[in-house]
């Protein structure tokens, strides 16, 4: 399934300008994938500052957390159809300014209203570049590194928690809620201009001119709809909770706001080292049991943390508690992720890369859309400002987490069965 292309072809074509090697396209990539999770994560821990600034009830904050990933689902649909006829770099670009255009735009809401289609105008261009970002990889990075490429990529997730959601919130309390949204912007402009050193990436061509697998053709094949599904329980089940974390320990627990971004940034930590080993791990010893392993820890975690908190002593040992619960909680999370996540990038040819991480992008954000929806619609927040059902909200996180080894190796299953059907 995978082409065994080494990372210097991608920037030896004829007309390159640019001879950039392995690690630094990665670096590209990985400041591509900081910018747009970060983008994306800072909503969460803004939340109380949002919810007064555009009178918002902070159940609510949720649904502006939705309006992103449906915006990114409905692009990554789109896109989804023309995306693999492109040169990748050109692509990227165009999604980065688009996404730095909404961020900005975020920054400028005056209402609700306002702030919701700001955040569908980032999530439907940041959408396609997360998938452009992750068929790059898969195009440069052969399939037998891909597992510590993908951890070295995906530790922007915990960069984002390490350095960009503290300083979103130290930017908040220096300025106001609108800061974290200008700077992200502009970071994003500087990323942005790294991405135009990028060399031609058009390895996913077949020949002269694109040829890209038919969409029907495509999803007929069991490992796709199989890795699709796989994708959703992931993100259905990790975004019921995580939009509503930040609310919930310092409105319920009583957790003080100023601790809030050194809660982000000791959760960060734990999680970009222990991402980047993952992927060492991942090449070495399967997916499936990182994937199991990273699962039960999810579910623990869960479990203890949310939706049977009054286990911990929160009531003398807050901070020791709620630190614990939440660096478990990236790790635990950040495992899983670099499983499925290294895993999905076998399941596509090279001409159907991008059109298959397109529709990815569609089913990740679909999947947080639905979990944080639910989430919103299973809460309720008290005239104290509490939220009500996060027992119920972690409860369906577990279930999902219980659910994602069976899918782990139901797609390593059908993929050998493809191998041994395509090389009989």
């Amino acid at each position: 399934m995978d082409d065994p292309n080494p990372a210097a072809a991608a920037h030896a074509e004829p007309g390159s300008r640019r001879g950039l090697s392995e690690s630094q396209i990665l670096l590209i990539i990985g400041a591509v994938q900081f910018i747009n999770i970060l983008d994306f994560m800072m909503i969460a821990p803004l939340g109380p500052r949002l919810a007064l600034a555009v009178d918002m009830p902070e159940s609510r904050l949720a649904d502006a957390v939705a309006a992103y990933t449906v915006a990114a689902a409905t692009a990554g649909i789109v896109g989804s159809t023309f995306l693999d006829r492109f040169d990748r770099r050109p692509a990227l670009l165009i999604a980065l300014v688009g996404l730095v255009a909404g961020t900005a735009a975020g920054g400028l809401a005056t209402s609700f209203g306002e702030l919701v289609l700001a955040r569908m105008l980032a999530g439907a261009f940041g959408g396609p570049a997360t998938s452009i970002a992750i068929a790059i990889v898969s195009d440069v990075i052969p399939a037998h590194r891909r597992g510590r490429a993908m951890g070295a990529v995906m530790g922007a997730f915990a960069a984002a928690s390490v350095l960009g959601v503290p300083a979103g919130l130290a930017l908040a309390e220096v300025g106001d809620w609108r800061t974290p949204f200008f700077a992200v912007a502009g970071a994003g402009l500087v990323v942005a201009a790294a991405a135009t050193r990028l060399p031609p990436l058009r390895l996913h061509f077949t020949g002269t001119r694109p040829q890209p697998t038919s969409l029907v053709r495509m999803l007929s094949r069991p490992a796709v709809l199989a890795s699709y599904a796989m994708t959703f329980t992931v993100n259905a089940g990790a975004f019921v909770l995580l939009p509503n974390i930040a609310t919930f320990v310092q409105n319920n627990l009583g957790l003080p706001e100023a601790q809030l971004k050194y809660l982000y940034l000791a959760g960060g930590v734990v999680s970009f080292f222990t991402t980047r080993a993952c992927g060492k791990l991942v090449d070495r010893v399967g997916t499936f049991r990182i994937a199991t392993a990273g699962s039960l820890g999810f579910v623990f975690v869960t479990w203890i943390g949310f939706a049977e908190p009054g286990v911990l002593p929160v009531d003398t040992h807050l901070l020791a508690c709620m630190y614990g619960v939440f660096m478990a909680f990236m790790f635990a999370n950040g495992v899983r992720n670099v499983a499925y996540q290294t895993l999905t990038t076998r399941v596509p040819r090279p001409e159907e890369r991008a059109r298959f991480m397109s529709l990815q992008s569609a089913v990740q954000h679909i999947a947080a859309a639905a979990g944080a929806l639910l989430s919103a619609r299973v809460l309720e927040t008290t005239a104290d400002h509490q939220l009500v059902g996060m027992t119920k909200v972690a409860w369906i996180s577990i279930v999902f987490g219980l659910v994602l080894p069976l899918l782990v190796k139901n797609v390593e299953r059908r993929l050998r069965a493809g191998a041994r059907a395509e090389g009989g």
